[in-house]
């Protein structure tokens, strides 16, 4: 099994060189998403040996640098892709957990820091756990779903499962796309628990998505776009979860 870890980077010249030192442990295919970083990570990559790089010129979104790891998995027959990011939030040693859920025919495995307590765990900023849980609440209501964390990037997926999708939103909103697409499809769904980890409480999103209530309005009206797009071709369907033994 072919498997691809992707890192979509923005401006994370602090953290890049450590995350990548320590993901290359656990799979030997790294891909860096370059998303027009601007404070000299650009020139940091260049010194990291035996990585796939692609390089946005401009920086043109977190949804847009994941669906660049969408396409190339894609290109290059990969069976298997895992995105996580490069803040230090996502621990490299819960790879092998994510993989290990990709099975009885799972497609989509989510990471979630809701699902269970670590010892480590941080508190979540009010405003994010509160938007968060609004959004999984009207997600799971709408479409069947039964998820704990709408948001976390760091995920695992079946390289067939992504040629279904038709990702087109290049923001922070991507994910509820993805999870509209998903449930319409009937694409077979599975969360596992990670840590919660806020190194930087105070990172802010930019622009007006700092305010929690526009934030809050933009991904009410990704989910509302998303189902319009696809209501005409696609019946209503439910993912859920079965718990299985069968390995991958």
């Amino acid at each position: 099994m072919r498997i691809l870890i992707a890192i979509p980077i923005y401006n994370e010249a602090k953290h890049v060189h450590d995350v990548l030192a320590e993901v290359r442990e656990y799979a030997p295919n790294l891909l860096v998403v370059n998303d027009g970083s601007t404070d000299g990570t650009a020139e940091l990559l260049k010194h990291e040996p035996g990585i796939y790089r692609v390089d946005h010129a401009t920086n043109r979104g977190y949804g847009a640098a994941v669906n660049s790891a969408f396409q190339f998995s894609i290109r290059n027959n990969y069976d298997v892709l895992v995105t996580m990011d490069c803040d230090g939030q996502h621990q490299p040693d819960r790879i092998p957990v994510l993989l290990e859920a990709l099975t009885c025919g799972t497609q989509i495995v989510s990471g979630s820091r809701y699902l269970r307590d670590f010892r480590q765990d941080d508190p979540p900023p009010t405003d994010r756990r509160f938007i968060n849980a609004t959004i999984v609440r009207e997600l799971n209501s709408a479409y069947g779903l039964n998820l704990t964390d709408a948001f976390c990037g760091f995920k695992a997926y079946r390289v067939s499962a992504l040629e279904k999708l038709n990702i087109t939103e290049s923001g922070w909103g991507m994910p509820l796309q993805l999870w509209v697409q998903a449930a319409r499809l009937d694409l077979r769904i599975r969360e596992v628990g990670v840590p919660r980890l806020y190194l930087d409480p105070t990172r802010a999103f930019g622009g007006v998505l700092n305010d929690p209530a526009e934030r809050l309005n933009y991904y009410r009206s990704i989910i509302a776009t998303a189902d319009d797009a696809l209501r005409v071709k696609v019946a209503t369907a439910y993912c859920h979860y079965a718990p299985c033994s069968e390995a991958v």
